[in-house]
């Protein structure tokens, strides 16, 4: 009984987002035909950009610096909207069939974007300068027709932060296996790394809430280390791929010797846990943290650079892949403009613009340079952002961009909490029942092998 309702809550939860997505996306594609009559100022103002940006405080000062160097150079001029609710306010212009005419938003982000009618198709040779950006950062733009939907601006792969002090204290090497990872982690937790007497230290923390997917975008490196992909490509579409031996083998690995039992490898707020309140590294109660490179600043600050290291993440079974994400420049599905937004999306990806980006006294917006000419140890002059770059060149893996990923990746971060939550839960049984998931998602979408 109970196994009868919980597919009947998996079909109505996915029969709701998919009567949202399509009364949204009626409105959308209605958007895309109206072109830019909003009656607003700005739009009737041909020398100036409306600019949303997914910012706290801190990185939009860097945006401000940039936008107003390219306004200097250009004389076009930026209407910058930094928005932290990116995706409820963007729905909210939408239905006043007013878009944003330039976005920068996450690569996850374009298949949904696409589907409800968002974006402009765009020929990446209107883009001066397109042939700095590598076909592996190109090819994260393309939608489910083959056009590009996308430019690629800011790149990044997850890497280990590890409390360098903590651990030649103990006397322990940097890991360089899961088995390491795990023998690390269990060392800061039980042998008093901090020198203080207590039991108060946590081997490494975890933003494992299902809320908005955290745990999935977290526990991605970890699945694709194991020899797991959430998903695999079959012409063009897609099946499930998380009932295989090796989804198993990992996360039954994952719940065992990571969540389960008593050894404190992880904080006790792990599966409630998001990114905005996953403070202990920074915090100093927590030995290790597979991260993005944008906590560097902070960390910096936090800890000092002296204090921890900057490590490419251990390998599973099947390797050392982890998960890849970045941002890209979208152009909102509306008529006009097209040379200006075009003139913007050159400078943002030119030597000048991603140098700018990635350097200043606030948060870089750019990470990884899509600008294949610069470097970003010698940008910044800091060798850690060597480990970064050549985990994204080398042993990355982006989540597939064609499909609209965030039901995928929100029925992944469902079923990986609920497992990792109940100990005793049956980690085959669950796992089907996620590829189940996956493949009604991928057939709402019309995307299912």
């Amino acid at each position: 009984m109970r196994d009868r309702r919980r597919c009947i809550d998996v079909r109505l939860r996915r029969g709701r987002r998919l009567a949202a997505a399509l009364a949204v996306s009626g409105l959308l594609f209605g958007t895309a035909a109206c072109g830019s009559g909003s009656g607003s100022a700005r739009a009737g103002d041909p020398n100036t950009l409306e600019v949303w940006t997914r910012s706290d405080p801190d990185s939009a000062q860097t945006y401000k610096r940039v936008f107003a160097a390219f306004t200097e150079k250009t004389g076009i001029k930026i209407d910058y909207q930094p928005v932290m609710n990116f995706d409820q306010q963007l729905q909210s212009r939408a239905s006043t069939k007013d878009l944003p005419d330039v976005m920068i938003n996450d690569t996850a982000l374009m298949g949904s974007y696409q589907a409800q009618g968002l974006l402009k198709a765009i020929d990446p040779a209107s883009i001066a300068g397109h042939g700095g950006i590598t076909a592996k950062s190109w090819s994260s733009t393309v939608g489910r027709d083959g056009r590009h939907y996308g430019i690629p601006y800011s790149r990044q792969a997850m890497t280990l932060f590890v409390r360098k002090d903590w651990r030649e204290k103990l006397g322990l090497p940097q890991p360089k296996t899961w088995q390491d990872t795990l023998a690390l982690a269990k060392a800061f937790a039980t042998r008093d790394p901090d020198g203080d007497g207590r039991k108060d230290t946590y081997g490494m923390v975890v933003p494992g809430s299902a809320q908005n997917g955290y745990v999935a975008w977290w526990g991605a490196s970890w699945l694709w280390q194991g020899g797991v992909r959430i998903l695999e490509q079959e012409g063009t579409g897609y099946r499930p791929a998380m009932d295989s031996a090796a989804a198993l083998r990992t996360v039954t690995w994952m719940k065992d010797n990571l969540f389960c039992g008593d050894n404190g490898v992880i904080q006790p707020s792990a599966l409630t846990s998001v990114t905005a309140n996953t403070t202990n590294f920074q915090d100093g109660n927590a030995g290790m943290y597979l991260t993005g490179p944008y906590n560097i600043s902070t960390f910096d600050k936090a800890l000092g650079k002296d204090t921890y290291e900057v490590l490419p993440a251990p390998a599973g079974p099947a390797g050392n892949d982890v998960l890849a994400d970045g941002e890209d420049i979208y152009f909102g599905a509306r008529t006009g403009k097209a040379k200006q937004e075009q003139t913007l999306a050159a400078f943002l990806i030119s030597p000048e613009g991603q140098t700018l980006a990635m350097t200043g006294d606030h948060q870089p917006v750019v990470r990884i340079p899509v600008n294949s000419t610069l470097d970003a140890a010698k940008v910044r002059g800091d060798a850690r952002w060597s480990v970064v770059q050549k985990a994204y060149e080398d042993d990355s893996l982006q989540f597939p961009n064609a499909p609209d990923w965030a039901p995928i990746k929100q029925d992944t971060a469902d079923s990986l909490n609920a497992l990792f939550t109940y100990c005793g839960s049956d980690v085959k049984a669950g796992l089907k029942e996620l590829n189940d998931t996956l493949a009604g998602d991928l057939k709402d979408q019309d995307l299912l092998k």
